[in-house]
């Protein structure tokens, strides 16, 4: 049911996990946006432990959770929602991201005006640059955040189900990260084309933590590993040439293992036991003293050769995953359907003193 009597036009998929701090203030800007828009929101939970589930379920909002725990990740959680998903587009975002005001409106007038673009985003406003982590990857992700033309969508976008159902799903159930440009490769590969608009679309406020803990926080969940379930998955596809010309980490990670394959090498060099070591300890040493070079400090080197490290290895345990067929319908439970249509959301006084 959506929000209004009218046919659904925009779907709102929220992804969360453990968003109770968040998940009304996301859940409330995406109601805000559709009060001039026929639409729907729907959470799709990735079984929270948290009460992400109890405040969702007091708006007027659908909530979809998956039947069994094993089956989430980043890819999956899109997938979720959008199977329960009825508009003519769907807008994708976390639970820890607020809709800016206005945003659905020009991005639905800008797809009205060039139907050859599948889908659009906008500015995503980062609240979070105290971290090393997250200010090294800010300053990654800038090229594809310019205004116009794109490669990807990362951050949400809003797409035209058409395009979509061109691909066969919206989103890759197996990846545990990257889903947002398998996407977009996807629809590339069909002669579709992606677009940022120069407005702000979310705010982002991500989760924080020591970069170190984060690196071993993403090995854990297998984040570090979408990168390889990814190109597993476009192996022999058409998208393939744009996968390696687009992900210039790609390449990166697999200098990391000619790079550890010199290390193995100078280990087994039938030479003095001092002499490997000391060709170990040089070839070790190369990158982070380059590294540090060209960032000017020691700190952000290890800590990049370290992130190098973590993500190559997680190339390869993706790379090497089994697979479950994209197109598949993941096994999950409706645990609300919204209320009345135009049903009121519950203020934030009412919301806070409910906890």
């Amino acid at each position: 049911m959506s929000l209004s009597a009218q046919p659904c036009r925009v779907s709102i998929v929220i992804k969360a996990l453990n968003e109770e701090d968040n998940i009304c203030d996301a859940i409330e800007s995406c109601l805000a946006a559709l009060r001039a828009i026929p639409g729907e929101v729907i959470l799709a939970d990735s079984c929270s432990t948290d009460r992400t589930v109890e405040l969702a379920r007091r708006y007027p909002v659908k909530v979809v959770q998956f039947a069994r725990a094993a089956d989430r990740g980043c890819g999956a959680g899109p997938q979720l929602g959008y199977q329960h998903s009825s508009g003519e587009y769907v807008y994708l975002m976390d639970g820890d991201m607020k809709l800016v005001p206005g945003f659905l409106e020009q991005a639905l007038s800008f797809l009205a005006q060039h139907p050859e673009v599948a889908g659009v985003g906008g500015r995503v406003v980062e609240q979070n640059l105290e971290s090393m982590e997250y200010r090294e990857r800010h300053a990654r992700a800038a090229s594809h955040l310019q205004p116009g033309q794109v490669d990807r969508l990362d951050g949400g976008g809003l797409y035209r189900r058409r395009a979509i159902q061109e691909t066969g799903y919206l989103s890759d159930r197996n990846l545990h990260s990257y889903e947002e440009f398998d996407l977009a490769v996807r629809l590339r590969a069909l002669g579709w084309k992606l677009w940022r608009l120069p407005i702000d679309a979310v705010t982002h406020y991500g989760h924080d933590a020591p970069p170190y803990r984060l690196l071993l926080r993403r090995w854990k969940s297998r984040y570090a590993c979408g990168l390889g379930e990814m190109v597993r998955g476009a192996l022999w596809q058409p998208r393939m040439r744009l996968v390696l010309r687009d992900l210039r980490e790609l390449r990166l990670y697999l200098g990391v293992l000619g790079w550890w394959a010199l290390l193995l090498a100078a280990a087994l060099w039938p030479a003095d036991a001092a002499v490997r070591a000391g060709a170990v300890a040089t070839l070790a040493l190369v990158p982070v003293a380059a590294m540090a070079w060209r960032k000017r400090s020691l700190e952000r080197a290890v800590y990049s050769v370290s992130s190098w490290c973590v993500n190559t290895a997680g190339l390869v345990r993706g790379f090497l995953a089994p697979r479950t067929p994209p197109q598949d319908r993941i096994a999950s439970r409706v645990l609300k359907e919204p209320e009345a249509a135009g049903g009121p959301a519950i203020g934030r006084k009412e919301r806070n003193t409910a906890k």
